[in-house]
């Protein structure tokens, strides 16, 4: 690698970065992470004269993976803090003077749901007592007491106005895959659900209306998720939406007249507002691409009755933060991405297309085209598995579309943004037809002249590294080499070593138990076809991941090793441990260590396939 290449890879990794944006209870100004100084630090924007304030100085995460959420009165922000990155978070707060206070610090994952606006009440989900349960913590006391004692993970979390009551969701049917909305009073007695949907879909409050006595909540029993506004003294739900695309609620406006929701399409995002009156909707005004907009879970997008927050990309343009006024329907930019010394054109976009797969469903998938003739392909399955690659920014892309490669994402079944129907395909069958879909699309996309079919690498994530692992050891015939990332390997050792709501939520919802369904979660664990590799391998992973343990990638290596396959620069593959690192990360340091990693693999082991990056 050329000392200018180097320069490329650091300069793209080191383009600053905002995260997590929230309006302060008045809208006027807005809090969020930004790593301009090199460092992620909280910063204050003023919405008027967008000038820009650091707030920290070193005392919030180095990752900024973690929502944050203003105090009632809008003088302390709260956020989530870790050690290392191993997501075993506590709540702390810090104030415009930079002055931090421990808030909540409880055993296991802790995650702020709700600040109450009596101001004197935090609403926290915490794994303190085995599964994911709901607490209750008094600002002034400082007493943290447990609402909710459910065997399955309680979901959201969300206090009425006046903090008498919560609403959260959680299941007690016999369908694993159910999700009901609970309303409580305050300190968890007199629990009732709200039967909204069929039992066996998955039902969740969004948020309180202004005056208590409506719940936005989203369903998906006809398939796509809908929007409804649930009337806690009529006991019905007025729905929202023609029901043909997934629309996702997000909340109340301050006027509670007009609800928000972001709904998606072939793989893009727009927002849309309903009259809650007249049930009329409308998208608003944004070119193409992604639309985000965090649910009020997480922070709150609303500038007043009128404006709102959005952050908007591209595949090919960063993220920008948006203000965006509906009288006008007209958006100006609060926050401008930034791209230092690079050219914005420079960046690739994506054709999003569809294909049959082997059973005859419909595929989507995104190729971005690096220019490079013939071109190697990187095959980059997403996370989650309940997550898609959408029409947005993608820095990971861009770095390999910088280096000469293609890029191909698959939105394999279980993908979301299709329906609940397209959701389920994944269930009882990890390993088995996503997992086609991927090799099934990397198949037709190199079967294109202008594609090297000899250079094709998968690489992955989290579950996109369970399927780096899969179709390394499964589909060799595809692949010049692999890197598998954060990546699950041992299923069963995954289930008794993850977090609890990961547990259940997660490997339960999808594989059932080990003990009832044994031969399953043997037969999908791509340790169990270790001898089957044939190309090189890089398998990264960090050292305090909680969601998916080291444990995960060291039992792989133990196997290929067993196997009499060779570690090193110049074996069989190859094995990094990421220190003070756990499920990925945002931080700029660790973002340019990751990037060296991958591109000294890529070059060493597929030297040809690097091309010189041009700013």
């Amino acid at each position: 690698m050329t000392d200018r290449d180097n320069d490329v890879l650091e300069e793209l990794a080191g383009l600053p970065s905002f995260y997590h944006p929230t309006a302060s209870p008045d809208g006027d100004e807005v809090a969020l992470y930004y790593d301009v100084s090199g460092r992620n630090e909280l910063h204050l924007v003023n919405v008027e004269t967008g000038e820009m304030r650091q707030v920290s100085d070193g005392e919030v995460p180095r990752n900024a993976q973690w929502y944050l959420k203003w105090s009632a009165d809008g003088d302390r922000i709260f956020y989530h803090d870790d050690e290392g990155g191993d997501e075993q978070n506590d709540v702390f707060a810090i104030d415009r003077d930079g002055e931090v206070e421990s808030v909540v610090e409880l055993d296991g994952q802790t995650r702020l749901a709700d600040v109450g606006e009596d101001g004197e009440t935090l609403l926290v989900g915490s794994s303190a007592d085995g599964q994911m349960n709901l607490y209750r913590h008094d600002l002034e006391s400082g007493e943290t007491t447990k609402i909710t004692d459910y065997e399955r993970a309680v979901g959201g979390g969300t206090l009425s106005p006046d903090c008498e009551r919560v609403a959260y969701t959680t299941n007690e049917s016999e369908e694993f895959a159910n999700a009901d909305v609970y309303v409580a009073n305050a300190d968890g007695s007199d629990p009732r659900n709200l039967d909204i949907g069929e039992t066996g879909a998955e039902a969740s409050p969004a948020d309180w209306g202004p005056e208590g006595e409506r719940l936005l909540v989203g369903d998906n029993t006809e398939n796509f998720e809908r929007c409804g506004v649930y009337d806690l003294d009529a006991e019905a739900v007025t729905w929202f939406g023609d029901a043909d695309a997934d629309e996702r609620p997000v909340g109340f406006f301050p006027d509670g007249q007009r609800i928000l929701a972001k709904r998606t399409r072939d793989a893009a995002d727009v927002p849309v507002v309903y009259d809650v009156e007249t049930g009329e909707g409308r998208e608003l005004d944004l070119p193409d691409g992604v639309a985000v907009l965090s649910s009020l879970d997480q922070t709150n997008p609303f500038l007043g009755d009128d404006r709102v927050l959005v952050i908007h990309a591209t595949p090919d343009s960063r993220p920008e933060l948006l203000v965006y006024d509906l009288e006008a329907d007209e958006y100006e930019t609060l926050v401008e991405a930034e791209y230092g010394a690079f050219d914005p054109d420079r960046f690739a976009d994506a054709d999003y297309f569809q294909f049959e797969s082997h059973d005859g469903l419909d595929i989507g998938a995104l190729l971005y085209d690096s220019g490079e003739r013939p071109s190697p392909l990187v095959v980059n399955p997403h996370g989650g598995p309940r997550h898609a690659d959408k029409r947005g920014w993608g820095l990971y892309t861009q770095f390999l579309v910088s280096r000469g490669y293609s890029v191909l994402k698959v939105n394999y079944r279980g993908s979301t943004g299709r329906g609940r129907e397209f959701v389920e395909r994944l269930y009882d069958d990890w390993g088995g037809g996503e997992q086609e879909d991927i090799a099934e699309a990397t198949r037709q996309v190199t079967d294109k002249d202008w594609i090297d079919e000899d250079r094709v690498v998968v690489f992955g994530g989290s579950y996109g590294g369970y399927s780096a692992y899969w179709q390394m050891v499964q589909y060799p015939e595809l692949y010049a080499a692999g890197i598998a990332w954060i990546g699950l390997t041992d299923l069963e050792e995954m289930y008794e070593n993850t977090m609890p709501h990961f547990r259940t939520e997660l490997m339960e919802k999808y594989l059932g138990t080990p003990d009832e369904n044994p031969d399953l979660y043997r037969e999908r664990s791509p340790v169990e076809y270790a001898e089957n590799l044939d190309a090189p391998l890089l398998m990264l992973h960090g050292v305090n991941d909680s969601r998916v343990p080291v444990s995960q990638a060291r039992i792989f290596r133990d196997a290929l090793l067993d196997a009499d396959f060779e570690e090193g620069e110049e074996g069989d593959f190859e094995y990094v441990e990421l220190g003070e690192e756990g499920h990925s990360s945002s931080d700029i340091d660790q973002k340019r260590r990751t990037f060296r990693t991958l591109d000294d693999f890529l070059q060493r082991r597929l030297p040809e396939a690097t091309a010189s990056a041009e700013q």
